[in-house]
């Protein structure tokens, strides 16, 4: 497709234009975001949309969430739903609940169903015994298939997990693995009470590579208390020396008021925006020099990795885990407070265990809330995906797609892109949206304005900020 921009992975970093622009707003894990999901929608809602999955004879492969919350050390910046505990007889329990789960999911979609991508999350799933582990694995194989050759990945924390461990996950199917990691300076690692050497972050790397896993992630987090440039750069260079296929560098967003673990981070010890920013520029172009292509958002891969052979072929997706190869799956979501879509809906299971454990003692989906979209939804979010995948939309496939107009459909937001346009974030032509580079780091923003949830300063209040 001839569109007139640069390649998607070409990236500028304007330092003065983020600073400007910089503002709160969602990160687009889902269109609309979880905030905006209702308790109105229950489990009977969802088992309707699930038992619609088979109409027609067809239906769509399935990506299967599983949820461990538990942890056995409190990281202070840490904004996930966790359980912090060291009795590991929690687990027992969890499991066999999460198991009982995955039953009634499978009873209701059909046993058999196929599933091209797995992710276990938390927390901490190593938080698990290898029996555990194992017990969980094969209660998943016995109600779904699992494809061969497909994206199986699981989260790992280094301090937790032993070479035997990471052997019994590649020995289960486990073939990708993410590593929190956020940063190797002890200072930063003390003001946030996350202790991790080196050495052992590249033993769980190694081992990985050892047994079989084909890819190889890791998380670090820009504006940590203590951070500043040389450290971060000894970081980025000592992650760059390992090897991994993917880098993923998260914001951190001090919200407090929201997550009490943050609170014991000293405020004073924070970086100032300014040293913020510098730190994400270093860290762009330090991996970009490494020959890490961006993706989006905070995800960079090497050229030869899934996620950007997927945005050259234009099959980059984006879901709650994050950037996928996998964007015509259904998920399923297993496990305290996961989110799953089937269709045009999403579901999110209850949030505290004692509530997931009631309403599966009741036979029940432990479902909270969740949300059925209608037309304006869908085309809201397949604008948003191609923005935050692509970086740029072709207004005549959505005029076919959807049965739109799209100049006239869109009218206000095409006038608010304008001041973006003349920032130079975006090009706007009669056939195409396409996103500079220099917009590239600022692609929430340009995706705000299709959110129709967010019309006013009080909506945007409720978010982190962009960088």
């Amino acid at each position: 497709m001839q569109t007139g921009s640069k390649a998607p992975t070409e990236l500028e970093v304007d330092l003065d234009l983020i600073r400007r622009l910089d503002k709160n707003g969602p990160r687009y894990t889902s269109y609309p975001t979880a905030d905006r999901f209702v308790e109105a929608f229950n489990a009977e809602s969802y088992s309707n949309w699930a038992s619609k999955r088979e109409i027609g004879g067809i239906s769509r492969p399935l990506s299967l969430y599983v949820h461990i919350p538990f942890c056995n050390t409190l990281c202070f910046y840490c904004a996930c739903n966790k359980v912090i505990t060291k009795d590991r007889s929690k687990a027992e329990k969890y499991v066999q609940y999460v198991v009982k789960e995955l039953g009634m999911q499978a009873a209701l979609l059909g046993e058999g169903q196929r599933v091209e991508q797995l992710h276990w999350g938390g927390g901490t799933p190593t938080f698990l015994s290898d029996e555990q582990i194992r017990e969980l694995m094969g209660a998943i194989r016995k109600h779904f298939k699992l494809v061969e050759n497909g994206e199986y990945s699981i989260e790992i924390d280094p301090r937790k997990v032993s070479d035997a461990t990471i052997a019994l996950l590649g020995e289960l199917g486990f073939n990708r693995i993410s590593i929190g990691v956020q940063d190797f300076d002890a200072e930063v690692q003390k003001a946030v009470n996350r202790i991790q050497s080196e050495a052992e972050t590249l033993q769980v790397i190694r081992a990985a590579r050892a047994h079989g896993f084909k890819s190889v992630s890791i998380d670090l987090i820009y504006g940590l208390p203590k951070q500043n440039l040389a450290g971060f750069k000894a970081t980025l260079d000592k992650v760059i020396a390992a090897n991994v296929d993917r880098v993923s560098i998260y914001n951190y967003a001090h919200m407090p008021a929201l997550f009490k673990p943050q609170r014991r981070i000293n405020v004073e010890d924070m970086p100032e925006p300014q040293l913020k920013l510098d730190i994400l520029s270093l860290a762009v172009k330090t991996l970009t020099d490494a020959g890490y292509v961006y993706i989006g958002m905070d995800h960079f891969a090497k050229p030869d990795d899934e996620l950007a052979v997927a945005q050259r072929q234009g099959r980059l997706h984006r879901n709650f885990q994050g950037y996928s190869t996998h964007s015509d799956c259904d998920l399923v979501a297993v496990g305290v407070s996961s989110i799953g879509k089937i269709g045009p809906t999403y579901s999110q299971n209850f949030r505290e265990l004692d509530d997931y454990y009631d309403a599966l003692d009741r036979d029940e989906l432990p479902i909270m809330r969740g949300m059925e979209l209608n037309a304006d939804d869908l085309v809201r979010r397949a604008i948003i995906q191609a923005l935050m995948c692509h970086f740029e939309i072709s207004k005549e496939s959505f005029n076919i797609a959807y049965l739109i107009d799209f100049d006239q459909y869109f009218a206000t937001e095409l006038a608010g892109l304008k001041e973006y346009e003349r920032e130079g974030l975006l090009k706007i032509s009669p056939q195409w949206i396409s996103v500079t580079p220099k917009g590239r780091m600022l692609i929430r923003n340009i995706c705000m304005v299709f959110d129709k949830y967010l019309r006013t300063k009080q909506e945007h209040a409720r978010y982190s900020k962009v960088i």
